[in-house]
């Protein structure tokens, strides 16, 4: 069963947008009189693409690639838990080819461990330049049953979730989707754990489990509408929560490879997961037919990246 998630994961968001850095570099140049005459430029103009989107099929060059900050995500380096705490660390982080991915490119999160804290890598990518409340979630995502490289036996959590930006927050929010292959806290393997939290701390939330292999590509949605949340894979149904364990305020997404605890020591070994896409629509549940039909659309027009949210 899901735990709560970590001490505090308040991150400063200091990229610096490139309209205010124009207008840094404008007021610093010393511009002739005549230029400070010519009329304001108008307004930028609204994103392409359909309303209230958010999509990212992920193809950067690395962790410090730019445009990976620009377009509001960052890889965690800095403390706390959930599992190894303070093992976080960008080199688990990639974004490689991939012939099994639509499009052929993934974000890859591998964690590392040799069964001591000093030789553990933890891995999360999380969103920081747009936060998201209510609509429809999907992502397709990668889950692994055994280690990449050496011994199983791991207890391995592999999740995607969206999560208040502040574990103290009175409206605190959060959504688990989190696939344990060899299970954790006492609880044995396999299992996916969908769950609605209410209260970090004290924990409130409410659960499922599935409890079957789940090796391989599935497409995972999370709907918010409506007073309801709904879980689903790969266009089945796995469980619903309403009354207090919905979103209460904006979250940001996570994707993240961890682990529970060391049960063993006795050579490294590494844990694979991928994310092939990530797609939000605010305010709205979505089918997940209409889901990959929109998906299938921004490939055809080799479209990357699109955010079309509002920003309040």
């Amino acid at each position: 069963m899901s735990q709560p998630r970590r001490t505090s994961r308040r991150r400063v968001w200091t990229a610096l947008t490139l309209p205010a850095l124009l207008c840094v570099l404008a007021a610093c140049s010393g511009a002739p009189s005549d230029d400070a005459a010519a009329p304001a430029p108008s307004a930028s103009p609204t994103p392409p693409g359909p309303p209230g989107t958010l999509f990212d099929d992920f193809h950067y060059s690395g962790p410090d690639d730019p445009s990976l900050t620009a377009h509001g995500w960052e890889v965690r380096t800095g403390g706390g838990g959930p599992g190894i705490k303070d093992s976080w660390s960008t080199a688990g982080a990639s974004f490689p080819s991939d012939t099994t991915a639509q499009g052929g490119r993934v974000l890859q999160l591998q964690a590392s461990t040799d069964g001591t804290k000093q030789g553990t890598k933890q891995v999360e990518v999380q969103s920081t330049g747009t936060a998201l409340f209510t609509g429809t979630f999907a992502a397709r995502v990668y889950l692994s049953d055994k280690p990449t490289s050496g011994r199983n036996g791991d207890h391995v959590v592999q999740t995607f979730f969206p999560i208040s930006a502040s574990d103290s927050s009175t409206d605190y929010s959060e959504l688990d989707c989190e696939y344990m292959p060899n299970g954790g806290w006492g609880s044995v393997g396999p299992r996916l754990d969908t769950t609605s939290w209410y209260k970090a701390d004290p924990p409130d939330r409410v659960t499922h489990a599935l409890k079957q292999h789940l090796e391989g590509w599935h497409i995972m949605m999370i709907t918010a509408v409506n007073g309801k949340v709904t879980y689903s894979l790969d266009g089945k149904e796995l469980f619903t929560s309403s009354g207090k364990y919905v979103p209460h305020e904006k979250m940001d997404i996570h994707f993240s490879n961890w682990l529970i605890d060391l049960p063993f020591t006795g050579g490294p070994r590494t844990w694979d997961m991928k994310v092939n896409w990530f797609y939000y629509k605010a305010g709205e549940a979505v089918s997940q037919a209409d889901v990959q039909k929109t998906v299938d659309g921004f490939y055809s027009a080799g479209t990357n990246y699109i955010n079309t949210v509002p920003k309040s």
